[in-house]
């Protein structure tokens, strides 16, 4: 990248806007996990229902993702943001307004689309407007930010809920969105540059479809099936899936050939690093999701916690999650070792959870499972921390926005699995077990699920590439510079 002559005027205020997007995904991602039984409550449907609220959000995410900054290549970042966040912001207004677990369902699948076109553009136009001397400080705001969401956004959901604002109840998750929705939006035409890039560059609709076409063949039956008895038709379409996946490999490959844009560099999946990074991706984000979301509904459900009293009972995971975000730069010089360490760190806190509920039985408190839980949020933090950056360790300069890009759905996909594989196993355990077994049951497979996460790392590379000092190695190659950068 050519750095402008003169840093541009709005840089700082055009942080915020950003910033404010960011804000408004990491709620929406986490709010129902703390609202879902009393949404349950309200507008009836089955047990399903919990796991959807999650899971059409991140799959919508994570399908449109992997063309939401493509979108912004064509037609322009600013004007892609503006999109997205006018959309967002409606989706939130009908997920408030919503009557029946449909419409809400349908409402969460918008949100989740629009906040994939709305999320790249933000974070594209930051490595326009930022010397490279003050990205470091630029991006370095993003991990307070979502440290600071990730601890409030339970404890906010839970308070809304009991607070029952004018009447509204659960309805308040959503239509908060709307004062920051509206921020983002004026934000955004006051201050947001344009960017567009200089190559032409065409949308891989067909490749684009496939994608969704096999990502949703795979979540639906995971959720549905068990209400259903798994009828022999939630294991075909599992197995279509996969046929659907196979073909879309088979589809971006011919693409790249014949000299076209695949959505997906297909050169990607030959080095073992990223495709090993793809398979640690789906199964510790969804173990960690998945944690989430059980503990949440055996909070609620099995203690009969209020939503607010769920919300803090998960603080100190959250903040463990903060201390490892913040120290983990220190010790990023011992490369994927930093991750093994936090996966054995995950899987003790996990186990001292199941140790704790065996102990306390139904009548454990937010205090007896503080120290599992610390130790749990310390263990997800390290991993999290340099996933992507050792991940993205083996692709080449040219592949890292196409990378970027298809690491991030993975973590939106891995999510909406994790909701529905262990929000079912919660569920079916729950037929004929207690709320107690069930949980450490649910605990159990995940602590398996993190075993394959470990062997997974073993593939990555032993370090992450060191931070880009030039231009050529921020995300695009050469043939796409910025046309114009301007208010």
């Amino acid at each position: 990248m050519t750095e402008p002559t003169s840093p541009y005027r709005w840089r700082w205020a055009a942080l915020f806007v950003i910033l404010a997007a960011e804000v408004m995904d990491l709620l929406d991602s986490l709010v129902t996990n703390i609202a879902g039984p009393s949404i349950r409550t309200d507008i009836g449907g089955g047990e399903s229902l919990i796991q959807w609220l999650g899971a059409a959000y991140t799959l919508a995410m994570a399908i449109g993702l992997i063309t939401g900054g493509r979108l912004g290549d064509i037609f322009g970042r600013r004007r892609m943001y503006l999109i997205g966040a006018v959309g967002f912001t409606l989706g939130s207004v009908a997920c408030g307004l919503a009557q029946e677990p449909g419409q809400l369902i349908a409402a969460r699948v918008f949100q989740g689309l629009l906040g994939a076109i709305m999320l790249p553009q933000g974070l594209g136009m930051l490595k326009e407007i930022f010397s490279e001397k003050e990205q470091a400080t630029a991006f370095g705001l993003f991990g307070p930010v979502m440290g600071l969401s990730t601890v409030g956004g339970p404890i906010l959901a839970g308070w809304l809920v009991d607070a029952d604002l004018w009447g509204s109840g659960w309805r308040m998750i959503f239509l908060i969105n709307i004062p920051l929705g509206l921020f983002a939006i004026a934000g955004g035409v006051a201050f947001l540059p344009e960017w567009k890039s200089a190559r032409t560059v065409r949308l891989d609709l067909a490749g684009a479809l496939l994608a969704a076409v096999g990502s949703a063949l795979i979540v639906f039956p995971l959720v549905q099936g068990r209400e259903h008895g798994w009828p022999a038709w939630a294991f075909a379409l599992i197995g279509l899936s996969l046929a659907v996946f196979a073909l879309f490999a088979w589809y971006e490959n011919r693409k790249s050939r014949s000299g076209g844009d695949p959505l997906v560099e297909p050169s990607l999946f030959r080095k073992r690093g990223f495709s090993g990074g793809m398979v640690l991706g789906l199964a510790f984000f969804s173990a960690m999701t998945g944690f989430w979301l059980t503990f949440s509904l055996y909070t609620q459900i099995g203690l009969h916690y209020s939503p607010f009293k769920a919300g803090l009972a998960g603080i100190p995971s959250s903040v463990g999650m903060v201390i490892a975000f913040v120290t983990s730069q220190a010790l990023l010089k011992f490369g994927r070792k930093v991750m093994h360490g936090g996966l054995i760190v995950m899987a003790l806190g996990v186990g001292a959870v199941i140790l704790t509920l065996h102990l306390a039985g139904a009548e454990v408190t937010p205090w007896q499972l503080a120290p599992a839980l610390t130790v749990t949020g310390l263990g997800m933090g390290f991993v999290m921390a340099p996933f992507f950056d050792t991940v993205l360790a083996s692709v080449e300069p040219h592949e890292t926005g196409s990378a970027s890009g298809t690491l991030t759905s993975v973590q939106q996909l891995g999510a909406a699995l994790g909701t529905a594989i262990l929000g079912t196993v919660f569920f079916e355990q729950i037929k004929t077990e207690s709320f107690v077994h069930a949980e450490q049951f649910t605990l159990a497979v995940e602590i398996a699920m993190l075993a394959v996460v470990f062997a997974a790392i073993f593939l990555l590379p032993k370090h992450a590439r060191p931070h880009p000092e030039s231009g050529a190695e921020d995300g695009r190659d050469g043939a796409e510079q910025p046309e114009k950068v301007s208010a």
